[in-house]
């Protein structure tokens, strides 16, 4: 332990062993000393940051299924929906008004969608000026196995049509014996990775997210994070780290959420072993604000998104909101100057 503690505050990388070690073997103020320190090394530690977007959810027709998944239809059933560009329209609108930079676009892989709906959707999207964080990894295999096209020929199209960055979702765990069980008709952890290097490749910057407490053990939750840091080492495409608890209210599996001081440690685990990442964000949308100002003393220097819309977290029975107001004085309230930024992490 002398000699992990010394090698996190030298600013040494750890193995995944070590940090097992030190997230079994440390307290929890601890931790939070460790990634605290940390945080003040790789940050300005006098900011918090935050973004104003909307999430939208183009459609929850879904051919995957996941069992961790409350937000989904079946392509059969009656109660499905695909948004209309009118809809979509209005959305923006209201996303604009709200002082709105960009809109997070993800949805179900819808079985029947053309890849021109989606290279229109983010054209229409691109004329209303709005900044397009579109379409997370499994939605990208999706598209080129629905369209018998590579994924480097459905990004290029992506992006001809106004894709500028990519959300990390459909991450979960980074495991194919939790990805077997969990999401079989998902993309698998090498496809995953693939589509992620593939975008930093084209240029395409892109966050990274973890979906823990289900089934996975701590190891994989572990080996997870060193897959993103390997990616990182290669690529220097991930802006940000996500971490957030599974809900699993409306689910197929039957678990007590992930408690707030497994999520603190998590996190400070992540801010530790996440060395090339400079930016680790909090989940409020699962943890609440009170929780979230605490995570900014763990590592965390991101308050995540206004998100003007959530849908898929609050299908599982947590619907925690925040407006923009209420995200600055969180902030405020916890010691920290509140910044608006863009999704590369440049001030507004």
């Amino acid at each position: 332990m002398k000699n992990i503690i010394e090698k996190t505050l030298n600013n040494l990388r750890l193995t995944k062993d070590e940090a097992l070690i030190l997230y079994n073997n440390s307290d929890l103020n601890f931790l939070g000393y460790i990634s605290n320190e940390i945080r003040k090394k790789r940050t300005d530690f006098n900011i918090v940051t935050f973004v104003i977007d909307r999430n939208i959810n183009y459609t929850d027709i879904c051919v995957s299924g996941c069992k961790f998944c409350a937000f989904y239809k079946a392509p059969e059933s009656k109660e499905g929906y695909v948004l209309s560009f009118e809809e979509l329209d209005e959305k923006i609108q209201e996303a604009k008004e709200l002082g709105g930079t960009q809109i997070l676009l993800q949805g179900g892989l819808h079985p029947e969608l053309p890849l021109s709906f989606y290279e229109e959707m983010l054209s229409f999207i691109k004329s209303k000026g709005m900044r397009c964080h579109a379409f997370s990894p499994p939605e990208i295999i999706h598209l080129a196995k629905l369209n018998d096209l590579t994924i480097k020929e459905v990004l290029e199209r992506l992006i001809k049509a106004g894709l500028d960055s990519i959300p990390g979702g459909g991450a979960e765990i980074l495991s194919d014996r939790v990805r077997t069980i969990l999401s079989p008709n998902k993309a698998n952890t090498e496809e995953w990775l693939f589509v992620m290097e593939t975008a930093h490749k084209l240029g395409l910057k892109t966050t990274a997210t973890m979906m823990f407490g289900h089934i996975e053990t701590l190891e994989e939750r572990i080996e997870h994070l060193n897959l993103l840091r390997e990616l990182q080492d290669r690529t220097n495409g991930f802006t940000a780290f996500i971490p957030w608890s599974f809900q699993p209210k409306n689910t197929q599996i039957e678990k007590e959420t992930a408690s707030a001081f497994e999520y603190l440690k998590i996190l400070a685990i992540s801010r530790i072993f996440l060395d090339n990442f400079d930016n680790i964000q909090v989940s409020w949308v699962t943890q609440g604000y009170k929780m979230a100002q605490v995570a900014l003393y763990f590592g965390a220097n991101d308050f995540g998104s206004a998100m003007i819309e959530e849908n898929v977290v609050a299908a599982a029975g947590v619907k925690y909101r925040l407006s923009v107001d209420e995200i600055n004085k969180h902030i405020k309230n916890a010691g920290f100057i509140p910044k608006q930024r863009k999704m590369d992490y440049t001030l507004i």
